[in-house]
């Protein structure tokens, strides 16, 4: 019953971690861009959409809830292997996306008969999909590192206190 209780714990700071970075990420951008709050959750759903989104916030919150019972300690090589390979899901997810957008891209050139007349529209189009496709890559790919740099930091950090206390 311990165990659920901790795991449940793990789950609220982790959750809460998630929160806290969403609320800096978007302050942070509201300070550097002229856009408020809603206007930034907009144009990242119509950029990314909502399932990137949900899924990358599904694995960075994975990546934390490892991250938070690593420093626990018990289990550590256990929590250090699901956190790196959730952290490693979100570079995967990015570039998943990345050759979504692009499909999608060539698939409307495809699909389209391309003359003066219709160009316009079809540049929009692609110009859309090729947005989501390398704008997954530019956001997934820097979060991927950080949170498998926050995982192998603090189990080395662990591995040390661990190896100087004997």
């Amino acid at each position: 019953m311990s165990g659920l209780a901790a795991a449940a714990g793990a789950g609220s700071k982790s959750l809460s971690y998630l929160l806290g970075l969403v609320a800096v990420i978007l302050a942070a951008a509201a300070g550097f861009t002229a856009l408020d709050a809603g206007q930034i959750v907009d144009w990242a759903h119509r950029v990314f959409g909502w399932v990137y989104i949900s899924l990358l916030a599904t694995l960075v919150l994975a990546t934390l809830f490892c991250w938070i019972q690593l420093q626990r300690g018990h289990d550590r090589h256990l929590w250090f292997e699901a956190g790196m390979h959730a952290a490693s899901g979100i570079a995967i997810l990015a570039l998943t996306f990345t050759l979504i957008g692009v499909s999608l891209g060539v698939g409307t050139l495809a699909g389209q008969e391309l003359n003066p007349a219709t160009v316009q529209d079809v540049i929009r189009k692609l110009s859309a999909h090729f947005s989501l496709a390398f704008m997954t890559t530019v956001v997934g790919l820097p979060v991927s590192t950080v949170m498998r740099a926050l995982i192998s930091i603090t189990d080395a950090r662990l591995f040390s206190k661990q190896t100087h206390s004997r």
